[in-house]
């Protein structure tokens, strides 16, 4: 599509020169036979363009830009013009542009305002989003909350990208949020909008041959994908021994030709909160997490310092628990069970004690486990 085919000839080459270690991309080894040329994507899109009624909304990843470059010639093809959506969306195609890398006529792009103002049957927005990423471009458009403009009668979406593993569940809930919004939504489970930028099986194979390496590093996948790659490594002869299937963080170090795997350094997600980085610990988010589940409830108890007695009512306090309304009778059930708990003397700490009678009674009347803070004042 872009006019830049793999060179073949250029990896032959390096692999005669030798090549002590490969570090392949792994993404699709379980997909079986070879991955299909971008240019199959005209077709359907000519398909889409012809059937819209209205709007055509492309969904692609901001730097693809062949990507660009299809839904910019369908435009053209069927009369339409083009606006781009979406920060990086607009940045990349500027640049690609610019480099001359996008070839479009300059009365095809317009801007979003202007598109807008336009006939629906005569625009098409390419825009960010296609992984169900909340804050892009599709992401809000699904859940309503886009400023500039929301889906509309006659929208089509198109999402021309095929789910990074992991993020199937954000996609799909996206895809029935667009629905749900009224668009008709198109994607690459039911027309080919999409072909995958990464090498299937028989292409992997291809290039262990023509590179011949000496060991082979399967990179960029699920664990899954690595195994994969390595059997299909060994398919063609490349011993298990001179293959490294290795997580995030291994040291892999090579002496006198030979591969050595090393202890791990720290890697991982580093969580950023507010100005601190890295301080975010298991704890804090297992907390944050239930606080988030269940909410919170506090407690205020007012003891007379010598007898030890309550006194007046508890104060109840709760957010994110339960509707205000409904609480009414449960907080009034709880203010009877601390009556009892503070009328009897001793055993173990008053506030532990509280603590956990609350939990379970609010677990047993309503399933839900919110933290409980207790806090207690000493008045004479």
């Amino acid at each position: 599509v872009d006019g830049w085919p793999t060179d073949f000839g250029k990896l032959a080459e390096f692999g005669a020169r030798g090549i002590l270690a490969l570090l392949a991309d792994s993404t699709n080894a379980d997909d079986p036979g070879w991955t299909p040329s971008e240019a199959v994507i005209d077709p359907a899109f000519d398909q889409v363009f012809r059937q819209a009624p209205g709007r055509i909304l492309i969904g692609s990843f901001a730097s693809l830009i062949s990507r660009m470059q299809q839904t910019a010639n369908a435009s053209t093809r069927h009369d339409r013009v083009m606006a781009f959506v979406g920060r990086s969306m607009v940045e990349n195609a500027k640049i690609a542009r610019n480099l001359g890398y996008l070839e479009v006529p300059q009365d095809l792009i317009v801007s979003l305002d202007q598109a807008l103002e336009m006939p629906p049957s005569k625009v098409v927005l390419m825009c960010t989003g296609t992984q169900g990423e909340p804050s892009s471009i599709l992401g809000r458009l699904s859940t309503g909350t886009n400023r500039r403009f929301g889906i509309q009668p006659g929208d089509t979406v198109v999402l021309s990208s095929h789910p990074i593993p992991g993020n199937e569940e954000m996609i799909h809930r996206t895809i029935n949020r667009l629905f749900h919004q009224g668009a008709e939504v198109i994607y690459d489970a039911i027309a080919q909008v999409h072909v995958s930028g990464h090498a299937s099986q028989e292409e992997m194979k291809m290039l262990l041959q023509l590179t011949k390496p000496e060991y082979l590093i399967p990179i960029h996948g699920e664990l899954r994908h690595l195994k994969q790659h390595a059997a299909l490594a060994r398919e063609i002869g490349i011993p298990s021994d001179h293959i490294a299937v290795v997580e995030n963080g291994t040291v892999i170090e090579f002496l006198d030709g030979d591969m050595k795997i090393g202890e791990r350094v720290p890697g991982g997600y580093v969580f950023v909160d507010g100005s601190s980085v890295g301080d975010v610990g298991p704890r804090v988010l297992r907390e944050r997490e239930a606080l988030a589940r269940d909410g919170f409830v506090v407690v205020h108890l007012s003891l007379d310092c010598q007898t030890g007695t309550l006194q007046g009512e508890p104060e109840i306090v709760s957010k994110g628990f339960v509707f205000v309304r409904d609480a009414e009778e449960l907080f009034e059930h709880a203010r009877t069970l601390i009556r009892e708990i503070t009328s009897h003397k001793g055993g173990i700490d008053l506030k532990k004690r509280v603590q956990k009678e609350l939990a379970d009674y609010f677990y047993n009347e309503i399933k839900r486990r919110p933290m409980v803070f207790v806090f207690i004042s000493e008045t004479r």
